[in-house]
């Protein structure tokens, strides 16, 4: 068992000894950041913990209001939706969507909480092969009836792979069948694609009345907490319609301060998306020199698979050795997970090209 002993960063201790630190999903290495941990300080001593009632009643506080505050300035927006966790957005969505849809269509790798949002909704649903605007357009055809109005729900991003849904092929297929809604999943995607980090939309160009998103401030930003941005009419349908919000606590009140502070630092700071954007090229064009071709997209997501013959579990084994951690994905183990077992590498902000160079070389000379 792997137990981490420091903030998530480039360099983080784990199991007692410190390692290059190529897992999990702090993209921009803000989870540290001293001044989240002061805002977060700061706000417990005012505030305490939590609320402990929902925001229905009395649950609402400054700090709450400020994130919501300071993350409709960032997605540039009427309103936005902060709660507790990201896993949940999607049940927010379908739930506050449900009235406006009657067909569910996902695709078949999508994440668990996709999964389950569409379990809760409780109606018709259909899966189409991963990342496939021609299954998806074969299944529309199939099972949308008369008068029927289609929703489509998948990751913006995968979290294993770091796959970009084809959401401009998905927008032209689904724009024959109006009205129709398409909701993307942006946990991986909030802070790292856009130019302005706003997600998969931003990143593709697309704006319909018909799109929404939902996402977390726990991974890119460092905070804590879901959000769903959009109109302020359509985030009060969410609160009217899901019962999420209302009958659940808000974000505990230290863990709101810092992911305040953090929209703030990602706002008043877009070198951090450069800083990120450029590793990401760099550690991709060095796994091309040893023959992993990785595509050229700004996500910090890099999955090693579809080698013959490589173990891919023993070069995580042995990378951990030399002190280097990433981060194995056994074969079915979770959501998008490829077959033969791959190695899913995460770069954030704040790695040097030194650690990159390190990584690859050990890795190359495993192969």
């Amino acid at each position: 068992m792997y137990v981490m002993e420091s903030a998530p960063g480039a360099k983080t201790i784990v199991n007692g000894k410190k390692v290059d630190y190529f897992c999990g999903c702090g993209y921009f290495a803000l989870q540290g950041h001293p001044e989240l941990i002061k805002a977060a300080c700061e706000a417990a001593k005012k505030y305490g913990i939590a609320s402990t009632t929902s925001r229905s009643g009395y649950g609402n506080n400054p700090v709450l209001l400020d994130v919501e505050k300071k993350a409709a300035e960032f997605f540039q927006v009427e309103s936005v939706l902060y709660f507790v966790s990201g896993y949940v957005g999607n049940i927010i969505l379908l739930q506050g969507l449900a009235d406006q849809y009657d067909i569910v269509f996902t695709d078949q790798e999508s994440h668990y909480s996709v999964k389950d949002g569409v379990a809760i909704v409780n109606k018709p649903a259909v899966v189409f092969g991963h990342l496939d605007p021609e299954d998806l357009r074969k299944k529309l055809r199939k099972h949308i009836k008369p008068r029927q109005r289609p929703l489509l729900i998948c990751d913006g991003i995968f979290a294993m792979t770091g796959a970009l849904a084809p959401t401009p092929e998905y927008l032209e297929i689904l724009q024959q069948y109006e009205p129709f809604l398409l909701c993307v999943d942006d946990a991986h995607a909030v802070g790292v694609v856009g130019e302005k980090g706003t997600g998969t939309f931003e990143h593709f160009g697309l704006t319909n009345d018909r799109l929404y998103s939902c996402g977390t401030l726990s991974k890119a930003m460092g905070g804590h907490g879901g959000i769903i941005p959009g109109k302020a009419e359509f985030i009060e349908t969410l609160k009217q319609n899901s019962n999420i919000f209302y009958s659940s606590s808000g974000t505990p009140t230290p863990s709101a301060a810092a992911t305040a502070k953090a929209l703030e630092i990602v706002m008043n700071d877009p070198s951090l998306r450069r800083k990120l954007w450029g590793n990401v090229a760099y550690a991709k064009k060095r796994f091309s020199e040893i023959g992993f071709d990785l595509g050229d997209s700004p996500v910090p997501i890099l999955c090693l698979h579809s080698a013959d013959g490589v173990d891919f579990k023993t070069i995580q084994k042995n990378l951990w050795e030399k002190d280097i951690a990433v981060f194995y994905i056994a074969p079915g183990s979770y959501t998008g997970a490829p077959e033969g077992g791959s190695l899913r590498i995460a770069i954030n902000a704040a790695h040097s090209h030194e650690q990159i160079d390190r990584l690859v070389n050990e890795t190359g000379a495993l192969l």
